[in-house]
């Protein structure tokens, strides 16, 4: 379980000023000692990530930051670091002391609403004071969940972790299909393999793993084929397949070698319609209509791998926007899974 991708984790986040017991509460949570525990204030200057296993839920990513407080300039950088931990938040878990809550804590609880994060809020070192009643009735009409705590003895802790799972968005509970849905029980799905200079050697990249996985888990049938042998495996089947999915390189040759009848998609497609908004994802490349040439196109990519000859990122997407619209584009590349601060550009 802790080989499995960060992106398929429910990332939740520890937040608050520094020296509240962020580090000691996320060892406590998760019985290891994952941060650095110190009196000193400022300890935790990088996001500290903790990959495990959280049943029901299954594997979750606990992220814990620096203090929202911090000060000077390199405090500074270190609150710009904890602020784009919250742009992949699935939870967050805000941290405090009883009789210290103020606007550090209030604008957490309103980023975190701003961007439909569910927070939980733990008021901890529980063991040397108690909450304003008044403060928990306020954030419970906010609709935060709030437990107390002590990471010295461990009360609390289960609390924190059932009130964790209660704010859990569904869908990390009730995970929903990849490609099963669309094909069916008893029906073929073909999947397009391309191997190339591009593919990973000795294995397949996990998109198509999880679509086999998810279509026989769905009692649909599988094969997989690469593009060259496409148009020969559809002549042997007695019935024509109810989906063909491939790579988005390869989508040319084999939309031409599938029959118009026979749905055809991307297994980038089936994993954004699993991970994102589809809709929302169709709306967005619907903007490319308003591409001019001249303008500026930023290509963020998640994954930090090292690009080599048609990298799809650095050389195809620029290559393809360029043709549709017609002129040069300025194109500007990131990696990692934070955007940078100023996307005005």
């Amino acid at each position: 379980m802790p080989s499995t991708p960060r992106g398929l984790r429910l990332h939740v986040a520890f937040l608050g000023r520094r020296n509240v017991g962020k580090s000691s509460l996320l060892n406590a949570l998760t019985h290891q000692q994952v941060s650095i525990v110190s009196p000193v204030p400022g300890t935790t200057t990088d996001p500290v990530e903790k990959p495990m296993e959280l049943q029901p839920l299954g594997p979750v990513l606990f992220i814990d930051t620096a203090g929202i407080d911090d000060e000077g300039a390199l405090g500074d950088l270190r609150v710009q670091k904890t602020r784009q931990v919250l742009a992949r938040a699935d939870v967050g878990i805000i941290v405090a002391e009883a009789g210290c809550w103020g606007s550090f804590e209030e604008n957490l609880v309103r980023e975190l609403q701003a961007r439909a994060v569910p927070a939980v809020v733990a008021f901890n070192k529980a063991d040397a004071g108690r909450p304003d009643a008044a403060l928990l009735q306020t954030l419970a009409k906010s609709g935060c969940r709030t437990v107390q705590t002590s990471a010295l003895t461990g009360a609390g802790v289960a609390e924190l972790r059932g009130a964790l799972l209660e704010a859990a968005p569904a869908e990390f509970i009730n995970n929903p299909a990849i490609v099963g849905d669309l094909v069916g029980p008893g029906e073929m799905a073909v999947l397009v393999v391309p191997i190339d200079k591009e593919a990973p050697k000795g294995r397949l990249i996990l998109p198509q793993v999880q679509a086999i996985r998810d279509l026989l888990d769905s009692d649909s049938y599988c094969l997989v084929v690469k593009e060259r042998e496409l148009r020969s495996a559809l002549g042997k089947l007695k019935a024509p397949p109810k989906l063909v999915v491939t790579d988005s390189q390869a989508f040319l040759k084999v939309a031409a070698d599938t029959p118009r009848s026979v749905p055809l998609t991307s297994f980038s497609i089936l994993m954004a319609r699993f991970k994102g908004d589809l809709n929302l994802l169709v709306q967005g490349t619907m903007g490319i209509d308003s591409l001019r040439a001249g303008d500026r196109v930023l290509v963020a990519e998640a994954c930090s791998h090292h690009p080599i000859g048609e990298d799809i990122g650095r050389v195809k997407i620029p290559r393809w926007l360029t043709q549709y619209v017609g002129g040069r584009l300025q194109f500007d590349h990131v990696q990692g899974h934070d955007f940078p601060a100023d996307l005005s550009p």
